[in-house]
Protein backbone atom coordinates (compact mmCIF):
# COMPACT_ATOMS: atom_id res chain seq x y z
CA UNK A 1 0.00 0.00 0.00
CA UNK A 2 2.61 2.60 -0.69
CA UNK A 3 2.13 5.35 -2.94
CA UNK A 4 3.90 3.71 -5.69
CA UNK A 5 5.17 0.72 -7.43
CA UNK A 6 9.50 -0.06 -7.47
CA UNK A 7 9.64 -0.94 -10.71
CA UNK A 8 13.47 -2.01 -12.20
CA UNK A 9 16.90 -1.73 -10.57
CA UNK A 10 18.83 -2.14 -13.78
CA UNK A 11 20.95 1.02 -14.32
CA UNK A 12 18.63 4.21 -15.81
CA UNK A 13 18.53 4.72 -19.01
CA UNK A 14 20.36 7.99 -20.65
CA UNK A 15 18.45 11.54 -20.41
CA UNK A 16 18.88 11.17 -24.84
CA UNK A 17 17.28 7.83 -24.63
CA UNK A 18 14.52 8.71 -22.22
CA UNK A 19 14.25 12.65 -24.53
CA UNK A 20 13.85 10.26 -27.76
CA UNK A 21 11.32 7.50 -26.51
CA UNK A 22 9.36 11.08 -25.31
CA UNK A 23 9.33 12.30 -28.45
CA UNK A 24 8.76 9.28 -30.31
CA UNK A 25 5.43 8.94 -28.04
CA UNK A 26 4.30 12.48 -29.01
CA UNK A 27 4.84 12.71 -32.44
CA UNK A 28 3.28 15.77 -34.19
CA UNK A 29 2.89 14.52 -37.88
CA UNK A 30 0.76 11.63 -37.53
CA UNK A 31 -2.68 11.78 -38.93
CA UNK A 32 -5.43 13.03 -36.58
CA UNK A 33 -7.73 9.84 -36.70
CA UNK A 34 -4.05 8.51 -35.65
CA UNK A 35 -3.75 10.00 -32.76
CA UNK A 36 -6.41 8.20 -30.76
CA UNK A 37 -4.22 5.12 -30.73
CA UNK A 38 -3.80 6.13 -26.99
CA UNK A 39 -6.89 5.62 -26.22
CA UNK A 40 -6.97 2.38 -27.90
CA UNK A 41 -3.72 1.26 -26.01
CA UNK A 42 -5.00 2.21 -23.01
CA UNK A 43 -7.77 -0.43 -23.45
CA UNK A 44 -4.96 -3.25 -23.86
CA UNK A 45 -3.18 -2.36 -20.74
CA UNK A 46 -2.93 -5.57 -18.04
CA UNK A 47 -5.19 -5.04 -15.15
CA UNK A 48 -3.47 -4.90 -12.49
CA UNK A 49 -4.87 -6.89 -9.57
CA UNK A 50 -6.70 -3.75 -7.64
CA UNK A 51 -10.12 -4.99 -6.12
CA UNK A 52 -12.42 -2.76 -7.42
CA UNK A 53 -15.76 -2.22 -5.39
CA UNK A 54 -18.42 -4.76 -5.17
CA UNK A 55 -21.85 -4.37 -6.47
CA UNK A 56 -23.28 -3.86 -3.07
CA UNK A 57 -21.28 -1.04 -1.80
CA UNK A 58 -21.65 0.68 -5.36
CA UNK A 59 -25.42 -0.07 -4.53
CA UNK A 60 -24.75 1.21 -1.01
CA UNK A 61 -23.16 4.77 -2.57
CA UNK A 62 -26.48 5.42 -4.26
CA UNK A 63 -28.80 4.52 -1.22
CA UNK A 64 -27.01 6.41 1.16
CA UNK A 65 -24.37 8.41 -0.52
CA UNK A 66 -21.44 9.67 1.39
CA UNK A 67 -22.27 13.03 0.23
CA UNK A 68 -25.71 15.33 -0.18
CA UNK A 69 -25.07 18.91 -1.28
CA UNK A 70 -27.82 21.43 0.25
CA UNK A 71 -27.94 25.08 -1.27
CA UNK A 72 -28.97 27.26 1.39
CA UNK A 73 -29.12 30.53 -0.21
CA UNK A 74 -28.04 32.62 -3.07
CA UNK A 75 -26.84 36.07 -3.94
CA UNK A 76 -26.14 36.62 -7.25
CA UNK A 77 -23.97 34.29 -8.63
CA UNK A 78 -22.49 33.35 -4.68
CA UNK A 79 -23.91 30.50 -3.24
CA UNK A 80 -24.06 29.34 0.52
CA UNK A 81 -24.61 25.50 0.85
CA UNK A 82 -24.11 22.38 3.27
CA UNK A 83 -22.30 19.57 2.83
CA UNK A 84 -22.72 16.68 4.63
CA UNK A 85 -19.71 14.00 4.53
CA UNK A 86 -19.03 11.21 6.59
CA UNK A 87 -17.44 13.28 9.38
CA UNK A 88 -19.94 15.75 9.55
CA UNK A 89 -21.11 18.77 7.85
CA UNK A 90 -19.40 21.54 6.09
CA UNK A 91 -20.92 25.07 5.53
CA UNK A 92 -19.65 26.41 2.44
CA UNK A 93 -17.79 28.88 1.28
CA UNK A 94 -15.07 27.64 3.32
CA UNK A 95 -11.69 26.89 3.48
CA UNK A 96 -9.67 24.40 4.03
CA UNK A 97 -6.28 24.31 5.73
CA UNK A 98 -3.52 22.01 4.33
CA UNK A 99 -1.94 19.93 6.64
CA UNK A 100 1.05 17.78 4.86
CA UNK A 101 1.34 14.97 6.86
CA UNK A 102 -1.32 14.70 9.21
CA UNK A 103 -0.83 17.97 10.89
CA UNK A 104 -0.92 21.69 10.11
CA UNK A 105 2.91 22.96 11.08
CA UNK A 106 2.39 24.32 15.11
CA UNK A 107 -1.12 23.47 15.49
CA UNK A 108 -2.84 20.37 17.18
CA UNK A 109 -6.42 18.82 16.01
CA UNK A 110 -7.58 20.06 18.93
CA UNK A 111 -6.55 23.60 18.05
CA UNK A 112 -7.93 23.31 14.75
CA UNK A 113 -11.68 22.37 16.36
CA UNK A 114 -10.88 25.52 19.02
CA UNK A 115 -11.03 27.24 15.65
CA UNK A 116 -14.00 25.57 14.45
CA UNK A 117 -12.94 23.97 11.60
CA UNK A 118 -14.50 21.35 9.82
CA UNK A 119 -12.67 19.73 7.08
CA UNK A 120 -8.80 19.88 6.02
CA UNK A 121 -5.88 18.33 3.87
CA UNK A 122 -3.37 15.76 3.80
CA UNK A 123 -0.85 15.19 1.45
CA UNK A 124 -0.64 11.64 -0.12
CA UNK A 125 2.55 11.65 -1.50
CA UNK A 126 4.34 12.40 1.78
CA UNK A 127 1.36 10.54 4.03
CA UNK A 128 2.01 7.49 1.67
CA UNK A 129 6.02 7.89 2.53
CA UNK A 130 5.80 8.94 6.01
CA UNK A 131 3.77 7.25 8.00
CA UNK A 132 2.99 4.59 5.18
CA UNK A 133 -0.40 3.70 3.64
CA UNK A 134 0.58 0.15 5.67
CA UNK A 135 0.46 1.77 8.78
CA UNK A 136 -2.49 3.95 8.50
CA UNK A 137 -4.05 0.51 7.17
CA UNK A 138 -3.82 -0.59 10.38
CA UNK A 139 -4.42 2.24 12.39
CA UNK A 140 -7.84 2.61 10.57
CA UNK A 141 -6.93 5.04 8.75
CA UNK A 142 -5.86 9.47 8.58
CA UNK A 143 -8.70 10.19 10.99
CA UNK A 144 -7.37 7.62 13.72
CA UNK A 145 -3.93 8.30 13.08
CA UNK A 146 -3.86 12.54 13.95
CA UNK A 147 -7.11 12.09 16.15
CA UNK A 148 -9.22 14.02 13.48
CA UNK A 149 -12.81 13.80 14.07
CA UNK A 150 -13.55 16.72 10.67
CA UNK A 151 -13.32 15.90 7.53
CA UNK A 152 -10.08 15.37 5.40
CA UNK A 153 -9.34 16.42 1.88
CA UNK A 154 -6.26 14.18 0.37
CA UNK A 155 -3.89 16.91 -1.62
CA UNK A 156 -1.19 14.95 -2.83
CA UNK A 157 1.43 17.77 -3.06
CA UNK A 158 2.70 17.51 -6.46
CA UNK A 159 4.29 21.21 -6.42
CA UNK A 160 6.09 19.87 -4.11
CA UNK A 161 7.40 17.21 -6.00
CA UNK A 162 8.92 19.25 -8.77
CA UNK A 163 12.36 19.20 -6.49
CA UNK A 164 12.46 15.22 -6.05
CA UNK A 165 11.45 14.23 -10.06
CA UNK A 166 14.58 14.17 -11.21
CA UNK A 167 14.15 12.49 -14.62
CA UNK A 168 10.20 11.08 -15.69
CA UNK A 169 8.19 10.07 -18.30
CA UNK A 170 4.53 10.18 -19.00
CA UNK A 171 2.99 7.16 -21.14
CA UNK A 172 -0.73 5.59 -21.54
CA UNK A 173 -0.13 3.54 -18.27
CA UNK A 174 1.29 6.50 -15.86
CA UNK A 175 3.90 8.24 -15.08
CA UNK A 176 7.56 6.71 -14.58
CA UNK A 177 9.94 8.59 -12.46
CA UNK A 178 13.29 8.20 -10.25
CA UNK A 179 12.24 7.08 -6.46
CA UNK A 180 13.17 9.79 -4.63
CA UNK A 181 14.34 7.36 -1.50
CA UNK A 182 16.39 5.08 -3.85
CA UNK A 183 18.71 6.71 -6.34
CA UNK A 184 19.01 4.73 -9.55
CA UNK A 185 15.44 3.10 -9.13
CA UNK A 186 12.50 4.09 -11.11
CA UNK A 187 8.84 4.47 -10.30
CA UNK A 188 5.92 3.92 -11.62
CA UNK A 189 2.56 5.57 -10.50
CA UNK A 190 -1.11 5.21 -12.28
CA UNK A 191 -4.50 5.47 -12.11
CA UNK A 192 -5.30 2.56 -9.92
CA UNK A 193 -2.50 2.51 -7.43
CA UNK A 194 -3.33 6.44 -6.56
CA UNK A 195 -6.51 5.62 -5.89
CA UNK A 196 -5.46 2.38 -3.77
CA UNK A 197 -3.41 4.81 -1.85
CA UNK A 198 -6.02 7.17 -1.42
CA UNK A 199 -8.77 4.41 -0.17
CA UNK A 200 -6.24 3.39 2.74
CA UNK A 201 -5.55 6.55 3.68
CA UNK A 202 -9.28 7.28 4.20
CA UNK A 203 -10.23 10.79 3.11
CA UNK A 204 -13.84 12.02 2.91
CA UNK A 205 -13.03 13.66 -0.86
CA UNK A 206 -10.30 11.83 -2.74
CA UNK A 207 -9.49 13.61 -6.39
CA UNK A 208 -7.33 12.86 -8.86
CA UNK A 209 -3.57 12.51 -9.56
CA UNK A 210 -2.26 15.52 -11.76
CA UNK A 211 0.88 14.67 -13.85
CA UNK A 212 1.99 17.11 -16.35
CA UNK A 213 4.51 19.36 -18.13
CA UNK A 214 5.98 22.55 -16.76
CA UNK A 215 6.93 25.56 -19.42
CA UNK A 216 10.85 24.47 -18.29
CA UNK A 217 9.87 21.19 -19.79
CA UNK A 218 10.11 19.15 -16.20
CA UNK A 219 7.21 17.30 -15.01
CA UNK A 220 4.86 18.09 -12.18
CA UNK A 221 3.62 14.67 -11.07
CA UNK A 222 0.55 16.03 -8.50
CA UNK A 223 -2.18 13.77 -6.73
CA UNK A 224 -5.08 15.05 -4.58
CA UNK A 225 -7.67 13.53 -2.10
CA UNK A 226 -10.54 14.92 -0.38
CA UNK A 227 -12.66 12.75 1.87
CA UNK A 228 -13.93 12.03 -1.18
CA UNK A 229 -11.55 11.40 -4.46
CA UNK A 230 -9.71 12.68 -7.47
CA UNK A 231 -8.87 10.78 -10.67
CA UNK A 232 -5.40 11.05 -12.16
CA UNK A 233 -5.05 13.33 -14.63
CA UNK A 234 -1.99 14.15 -17.23
CA UNK A 235 -2.32 17.91 -16.52
CA UNK A 236 0.13 21.00 -18.11
CA UNK A 237 1.19 24.03 -16.57
CA UNK A 238 -0.95 27.05 -16.70
CA UNK A 239 1.84 28.89 -18.67
CA UNK A 240 2.52 26.46 -21.25
CA UNK A 241 2.02 27.36 -24.87
CA UNK A 242 1.93 24.40 -26.82
CA UNK A 243 -1.66 23.71 -27.50
CA UNK A 244 -1.07 20.41 -29.06
CA UNK A 245 0.72 19.45 -26.28
CA UNK A 246 -2.45 20.58 -23.90
CA UNK A 247 -4.70 19.13 -25.75
CA UNK A 248 -3.13 15.90 -25.39
CA UNK A 249 -2.80 16.05 -21.72
CA UNK A 250 -6.71 16.45 -21.10
CA UNK A 251 -7.68 13.83 -23.53
CA UNK A 252 -5.80 11.66 -21.91
CA UNK A 253 -7.34 13.08 -18.32
CA UNK A 254 -10.31 12.12 -19.19
CA UNK A 255 -9.07 8.06 -20.18
CA UNK A 256 -7.00 8.14 -16.88
CA UNK A 257 -10.27 9.59 -15.21
CA UNK A 258 -12.38 6.33 -15.94
CA UNK A 259 -9.50 4.40 -14.65
CA UNK A 260 -9.63 5.98 -11.36
CA UNK A 261 -13.62 5.36 -11.53
CA UNK A 262 -13.13 1.82 -11.93
CA UNK A 263 -10.57 1.44 -9.25
CA UNK A 264 -12.13 3.33 -6.36
CA UNK A 265 -12.87 0.54 -3.97
CA UNK A 266 -15.28 2.68 -1.33
CA UNK A 267 -17.79 5.12 -3.52
CA UNK A 268 -19.89 4.39 -0.15
CA UNK A 269 -17.53 6.38 2.19
CA UNK A 270 -15.30 8.04 0.14
CA UNK A 271 -16.26 11.02 -2.60
CA UNK A 272 -13.84 11.07 -5.77
CA UNK A 273 -14.30 14.66 -7.27
CA UNK A 274 -13.89 15.12 -10.52
CA UNK A 275 -11.79 18.08 -11.99
CA UNK A 276 -12.07 19.87 -15.23
CA UNK A 277 -8.94 20.57 -16.88
CA UNK A 278 -8.17 22.31 -20.50
CA UNK A 279 -5.83 24.61 -19.37
CA UNK A 280 -6.82 28.55 -20.24
CA UNK A 281 -8.43 27.50 -23.99
CA UNK A 282 -12.07 28.29 -23.61
CA UNK A 283 -12.48 25.05 -25.90
CA UNK A 284 -10.79 22.86 -24.36
CA UNK A 285 -12.33 23.76 -20.59
CA UNK A 286 -15.65 23.49 -22.26
CA UNK A 287 -14.90 19.79 -23.67
CA UNK A 288 -13.16 18.95 -20.10
CA UNK A 289 -16.53 20.54 -18.43
CA UNK A 290 -18.96 17.99 -20.41
CA UNK A 291 -17.05 15.08 -20.23
CA UNK A 292 -16.47 15.71 -16.52
CA UNK A 293 -20.43 16.07 -15.87
CA UNK A 294 -21.25 13.40 -18.04
CA UNK A 295 -19.66 11.14 -15.51
CA UNK A 296 -21.61 12.17 -12.23
CA UNK A 297 -19.28 13.04 -9.71
CA UNK A 298 -20.18 13.89 -6.19
CA UNK A 299 -18.12 16.95 -6.20
CA UNK A 300 -15.56 18.70 -9.03
CA UNK A 301 -13.13 21.03 -8.72
CA UNK A 302 -11.23 23.51 -11.16
CA UNK A 303 -7.73 22.65 -11.64
CA UNK A 304 -4.84 24.13 -13.94
CA UNK A 305 -5.06 27.31 -12.30
CA UNK A 306 -3.23 29.09 -9.76
CA UNK A 307 0.22 27.81 -11.61
CA UNK A 308 1.55 31.70 -12.25
CA UNK A 309 -0.78 32.65 -15.08
CA UNK A 310 -2.04 36.10 -15.95
CA UNK A 311 -5.10 36.89 -13.02
CA UNK A 312 -7.08 38.05 -16.12
CA UNK A 313 -6.71 34.82 -17.55
CA UNK A 314 -7.25 32.74 -14.02
CA UNK A 315 -10.77 35.15 -13.53
CA UNK A 316 -12.05 34.27 -16.99
CA UNK A 317 -11.37 30.07 -16.58
CA UNK A 318 -13.17 30.64 -12.85
CA UNK A 319 -16.33 32.43 -14.72
CA UNK A 320 -16.57 29.88 -17.33
CA UNK A 321 -16.14 26.82 -14.90
CA UNK A 322 -19.10 28.41 -12.98
CA UNK A 323 -21.28 30.15 -15.49
CA UNK A 324 -25.35 29.45 -14.74
CA UNK A 325 -26.54 27.04 -17.34
CA UNK A 326 -23.32 25.73 -19.15
CA UNK A 327 -20.75 25.33 -15.86
CA UNK A 328 -20.57 23.02 -13.88
CA UNK A 329 -23.97 21.96 -12.08
CA UNK A 330 -26.02 23.95 -9.39
CA UNK A 331 -25.81 21.13 -7.44
CA UNK A 332 -22.83 19.85 -6.63
CA UNK A 333 -20.12 21.38 -4.53
CA UNK A 334 -17.36 23.48 -6.65
CA UNK A 335 -13.72 23.41 -5.33
CA UNK A 336 -10.49 25.49 -6.37
CA UNK A 337 -7.64 24.11 -6.25
CA UNK A 338 -4.78 25.56 -4.48
CA UNK A 339 -5.94 29.19 -4.20
CA UNK A 340 -5.75 30.85 -1.10
CA UNK A 341 -5.29 34.94 -1.02
CA UNK A 342 -7.92 36.67 0.74
CA UNK A 343 -8.61 38.16 -2.67
CA UNK A 344 -8.82 35.75 -4.99
CA UNK A 345 -10.99 34.06 -2.78
CA UNK A 346 -13.70 36.94 -2.27
CA UNK A 347 -14.06 37.30 -6.05
CA UNK A 348 -14.28 33.48 -6.64
CA UNK A 349 -17.42 33.14 -3.93
CA UNK A 350 -18.53 36.04 -6.40
CA UNK A 351 -18.21 34.03 -9.11
CA UNK A 352 -19.50 31.11 -7.62
CA UNK A 353 -16.89 28.87 -6.27
CA UNK A 354 -17.74 26.82 -2.48
CA UNK A 355 -14.15 25.07 -1.63
CA UNK A 356 -11.03 26.37 -1.21
CA UNK A 357 -7.52 25.91 -0.25
CA UNK A 358 -3.84 26.82 0.21
CA UNK A 359 -0.52 26.81 2.36
CA UNK A 360 -0.20 30.40 2.22
CA UNK A 361 -2.14 31.23 5.37
CA UNK A 362 -0.01 29.10 7.68
CA UNK A 363 3.74 29.48 5.67
CA UNK A 364 3.47 32.97 5.58
CA UNK A 365 2.79 32.69 9.55
CA UNK A 366 6.36 31.01 9.73
CA UNK A 367 8.13 33.93 8.61
CA UNK A 368 6.05 36.74 10.28
CA UNK A 369 3.20 37.36 8.40
CA UNK A 370 0.03 38.28 10.06
CA UNK A 371 -3.32 38.40 7.92
CA UNK A 372 -5.63 41.71 8.30
CA UNK A 373 -8.05 43.29 6.68
CA UNK A 374 -6.00 45.97 5.15
CA UNK A 375 -3.79 43.63 4.25
CA UNK A 376 -0.74 41.58 5.18
CA UNK A 377 1.71 43.06 8.25
CA UNK A 378 4.81 42.00 8.22
CA UNK A 379 5.74 41.93 12.30
CA UNK A 380 9.77 41.75 11.77
CA UNK A 381 9.71 45.00 10.55
CA UNK A 382 11.18 47.23 13.48
CA UNK A 383 8.52 49.84 13.49
CA UNK A 384 6.80 47.15 15.54
CA UNK A 385 9.67 47.18 17.82
CA UNK A 386 7.84 49.86 19.97
CA UNK A 387 4.30 49.63 18.87
CA UNK A 388 1.78 48.79 21.69
CA UNK A 389 -1.60 48.16 19.73
CA UNK A 390 -2.79 44.82 19.43
CA UNK A 391 -2.26 42.87 16.45
CA UNK A 392 -5.61 43.72 14.98
CA UNK A 393 -7.38 46.61 17.17
CA UNK A 394 -10.71 45.60 18.16
CA UNK A 395 -10.05 41.85 16.67
CA UNK A 396 -11.86 39.13 18.32
CA UNK A 397 -9.58 36.42 17.40
CA UNK A 398 -6.84 34.02 19.05
CA UNK A 399 -4.40 37.14 19.32
CA UNK A 400 -6.58 39.84 20.51
CA UNK A 401 -4.34 40.58 23.58
CA UNK A 402 -1.20 40.28 21.80
CA UNK A 403 0.93 43.46 20.91
CA UNK A 404 2.57 44.00 18.26
CA UNK A 405 5.66 44.65 19.79
CA UNK A 406 5.66 41.61 21.93
CA UNK A 407 5.35 39.58 18.42
CA UNK A 408 8.19 41.42 17.09
CA UNK A 409 10.37 40.24 19.37
CA UNK A 410 9.34 36.53 19.00
CA UNK A 411 8.45 35.91 15.70
CA UNK A 412 11.27 34.10 13.60
CA UNK A 413 13.23 33.79 17.00
CA UNK A 414 10.50 31.60 19.30
CA UNK A 415 9.00 28.35 17.71
CA UNK A 416 5.54 29.53 19.86
CA UNK A 417 5.63 32.29 17.42
CA UNK A 418 5.30 30.55 14.14
CA UNK A 419 2.29 28.60 16.44
CA UNK A 420 0.84 31.85 17.34
CA UNK A 421 0.43 33.67 14.15
CA UNK A 422 -0.79 30.44 12.27
CA UNK A 423 -3.40 30.17 14.56
CA UNK A 424 -4.10 33.64 13.74
CA UNK A 425 -4.04 33.70 10.36
CA UNK A 426 -5.95 30.34 10.43
CA UNK A 427 -9.08 32.22 11.90
CA UNK A 428 -8.38 34.71 10.13
CA UNK A 429 -9.38 33.20 6.79
CA UNK A 430 -12.04 30.64 8.25
CA UNK A 431 -13.87 33.79 9.88
CA UNK A 432 -13.86 35.12 6.29
CA UNK A 433 -15.35 33.00 4.71
CA UNK A 434 -17.96 32.39 7.64
CA UNK A 435 -18.75 36.18 6.86
CA UNK A 436 -18.75 35.81 3.68
CA UNK A 437 -21.64 33.18 3.83
CA UNK A 438 -23.73 35.09 6.60
CA UNK A 439 -23.58 38.33 4.26
CA UNK A 440 -24.90 35.60 1.68
CA UNK A 441 -27.39 34.50 3.35
CA UNK A 442 -28.84 38.03 4.43
CA UNK A 443 -28.62 38.72 0.39
CA UNK A 444 -26.28 42.16 1.36
CA UNK A 445 -22.91 40.39 0.04
CA UNK A 446 -22.41 42.76 -3.13
CA UNK A 447 -22.53 45.73 -0.79
CA UNK A 448 -20.12 43.29 1.73
CA UNK A 449 -17.63 43.15 -1.19
CA UNK A 450 -17.39 46.82 -1.74
CA UNK A 451 -16.54 47.06 1.64
CA UNK A 452 -14.15 44.70 1.80
CA UNK A 453 -11.97 46.13 -1.02
CA UNK A 454 -12.18 49.46 0.48
CA UNK A 455 -10.87 48.59 3.22
CA UNK A 456 -8.20 45.91 1.89
CA UNK A 457 -6.99 48.81 -0.42
CA UNK A 458 -7.38 51.64 1.48
CA UNK A 459 -4.87 54.14 -0.06
CA UNK A 460 -7.13 53.73 -3.31
CA UNK A 461 -9.79 56.04 -3.09
CA UNK A 462 -13.03 57.43 -5.72
CA UNK A 463 -11.62 59.87 -8.58
CA UNK A 464 -9.23 61.56 -8.34
CA UNK A 465 -6.92 59.14 -6.89
CA UNK A 466 -3.25 58.17 -7.65
CA UNK A 467 -3.76 54.40 -6.96
CA UNK A 468 -6.66 51.54 -7.51
CA UNK A 469 -6.96 47.69 -6.96
CA UNK A 470 -5.89 45.36 -9.35
CA UNK A 471 -7.71 46.06 -12.51
CA UNK A 472 -8.43 42.08 -12.85
CA UNK A 473 -11.01 42.43 -9.90
CA UNK A 474 -13.08 45.06 -11.81
CA UNK A 475 -13.74 42.87 -14.72
CA UNK A 476 -13.88 39.93 -12.96
CA UNK A 477 -16.66 41.41 -10.78
CA UNK A 478 -18.56 43.16 -12.96
CA UNK A 479 -19.23 39.73 -14.83
CA UNK A 480 -21.04 38.65 -11.85
CA UNK A 481 -22.90 42.23 -11.34
CA UNK A 482 -21.18 43.77 -8.85
CA UNK A 483 -20.14 47.29 -9.59
CA UNK A 484 -16.53 49.12 -8.06
CA UNK A 485 -16.58 52.18 -10.90
CA UNK A 486 -17.98 54.73 -7.88
CA UNK A 487 -15.21 54.12 -5.02
CA UNK A 488 -12.51 53.73 -7.24
CA UNK A 489 -10.33 55.63 -9.56
CA UNK A 490 -9.49 52.84 -12.52
CA UNK A 491 -7.42 55.56 -14.13
CA UNK A 492 -4.96 56.04 -11.69
CA UNK A 493 -1.58 55.33 -12.04
CA UNK A 494 -0.45 52.59 -9.86
CA UNK A 495 -2.21 49.37 -9.83
CA UNK A 496 -2.12 47.78 -6.32
CA UNK A 497 -0.78 44.17 -5.81
CA UNK A 498 -3.19 41.55 -4.83
CA UNK A 499 -1.48 40.80 -1.40
CA UNK A 500 -0.87 44.73 -0.25
CA UNK A 501 1.09 45.67 3.19
CA UNK A 502 -1.10 46.48 6.08
CA UNK A 503 -0.89 50.30 5.14
CA UNK A 504 -1.36 51.84 9.12
CA UNK A 505 1.17 49.91 10.53
CA UNK A 506 2.99 52.48 12.71
CA UNK A 507 1.14 54.90 15.16
CA UNK A 508 1.14 57.21 12.17
CA UNK A 509 -1.65 55.79 10.34
CA UNK A 510 -2.27 55.46 7.23
CA UNK A 511 0.72 56.68 5.44
CA UNK A 512 -0.09 55.37 2.03
CA UNK A 513 -3.47 56.30 1.90
CA UNK A 514 -2.66 59.77 3.18
CA UNK A 515 -0.28 59.96 0.58
CA UNK A 516 -2.60 58.97 -2.19
CA UNK A 517 -5.03 61.27 -1.02
CA UNK A 518 -2.56 64.17 -1.18
CA UNK A 519 -1.70 63.47 -4.66
CA UNK A 520 -5.15 63.13 -5.85
CA UNK A 521 -6.11 66.66 -4.56
CA UNK A 522 -2.58 67.85 -6.03
CA UNK A 523 -4.36 66.33 -9.26
CA UNK A 524 -7.05 67.93 -9.27
CA UNK A 525 -5.86 71.42 -8.63
CA UNK A 526 -3.52 71.42 -11.05
CA UNK A 527 -6.39 70.18 -13.74
CA UNK A 528 -8.22 72.43 -15.87
CA UNK A 529 -11.40 73.82 -14.00
CA UNK A 530 -14.52 72.37 -15.60
CA UNK A 531 -16.99 74.41 -17.22
CA UNK A 532 -20.10 72.71 -15.95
Amino acid sequence: HTLTTLMLSSPLPSTAAMAKRKADELPTDVPEEKRSAGAEASEKLPQPPYTAASAEDRAKALSDPPLVFKLDATCGRARASTVILPHGEVLTPVFMPVGTQGTIKGMSSEDMHALGCKILLGNTFHLANRPTCDLLDKCGGLHNFMQWSGNILTDSGGFQMVSLLKLAEITEQGVEFEDPKKEGSRMLLTPEKSIESQNSIGGDIIMATLIGDTDKGGLVLQMLTLTGAKALDDVVSSTITDMDRIKEATDRTLRWVDRCISAHRKPHSQNLFGIVQGHLDPDLRESSLKEMIKRNFPGYAIGGLSGGEAKDSFWRVVEQCTRPGTGLPADKPRYLMGVGYPLDIVVCVALGVDMFDCVYPSRTARFGTALLRTGQMRLTSNEFATDHRPLEPGGTGPLKDYTRAMLHTIVTKEPVAASLITQHNLHFMLTLLREMREQIRNNTFNEWVRKFLQDFFPSARPAPCSACPPRWVRSALEACGIGLDDIFDWSAAEELPDMPRDSSNAPGGNKEGKKAEAKGKAAAAAAPEDAS
